[in-house]
């Protein structure tokens, strides 16, 4: 018997969707918009937008859907954010954004292009097969309108496509028994996640706590005895089990969407986020091991 291809082919559906979310992120948009309505500080503005469909939620809400952020780091800035931009002025803010770093990433005809008509329809066609239950995230944005602009259209799909991905993603992680800086670090040790750098520049944990949380692995076996951040075979097979867990709590969407549906989607969304990949929307050194 063959394995069945469709759980690769969702997730590999999901690998070009994923990054055409993110693309606001790490663009100058997001927090120009942002700064306009008064929310300056670069954490802030990250909890804020990516929390806002929530409501104006507290710290620990925050921090439990994440998963990998410190809780003193985000309870730094939530829900004091709240009382600088309320939830709907940071929405509009982070749409805002999202359209001004569209256009600059992939250019006007790229937008109005049939082509992004056709991604929006596929995309939003598969989250009709998305669930609320247990997916904080997804179910919040899911609450949320449907831009009518085509590119914002399928901008929102990705998003309601990443986070209903990302919430079942974190019961896998919780059923491997990683906690938040576990998670991140083996993530890294994969050779697929974000360089240390980054996360520790971003998620509030220190260099001693990442470092411990690699001792912890070591000490399970899921990592090598060397001071590099490589995965011993039980280590590969944990993390390869938490995508295979996590292929089956999302596969109603891409199932829906069918096998044609699927890959024409996964067609449309490698030219869009190539495009936008060689127009910078990303740090180079973003994903790796350096330290």
């Amino acid at each position: 018997m063959t394995a069945d291809p469709r759980p690769r082919a969702a997730r590999h559906c999901h690998n070009v969707l994923n990054p055409f979310h993110s693309t606001h992120y790490f663009s100058p948009d997001l927090g120009k918009e942002l700064a306009a309505v008064g929310v300056t500080d670069r954490s802030a503005a990250y909890f804020a937008a990516r929390s806002a469909a929530l409501g104006a939620v507290g710290a620990g809400t925050v921090t439990a859907a994440f998963y990998n952020f410190k809780h003193d780091l985000v309870a730094r800035h939530v829900p004091a954010v709240w009382r600088t931009a309320s939830p709907e002025t940071v929405l509009a803010a982070r749409l805002r954004a999202v359209d001004a770093t569209l256009r600059r990433l992939l250019g006007e005809d790229v937008l109005a292009s049939p082509e992004m008509a056709e991604a929006a329809e596929l995309a939003l066609r598969a989250t009709q097969a998305c669930t609320r239950h247990a997916r904080p995230l997804y179910a919040a944005h899911a609450d949320l309108p449907v831009p009518e602009a085509p590119h914002l259209a399928y901008w929102h799909a990705a998003t309601l496509l990443r986070e209903h991905r990302g919430d079942g993603h974190l019961a896998a992680l919780l059923a491997a028994e990683l906690d938040p800086v576990e998670a991140l670090v083996s993530h890294v040790a994969t050779g697929k996640g974000m360089a240390p750098k980054w996360l520790l520049a971003t998620r509030g944990w220190s260099r001693d706590e990442f470092d411990r949380a690699a001792e912890r692995l070591r000490a399970r076996g899921l990592l090598t005895a060397d001071e590099e951040l490589t995965l011993t075979e039980e280590g590969a097979g944990l993390r390869a089990a938490i995508e295979e867990r996590t292929d089956v709590l999302d596969r109603a969407p891409y199932d829906h969407l069918g096998d044609a549906g699927v890959a024409r989607l996964t067609e449309l969304a490698t030219g869009f986020i190539g495009t936008a990949f060689g127009n910078g929307a990303f740090p180079a050194d973003l994903i790796g091991k350096a330290a």
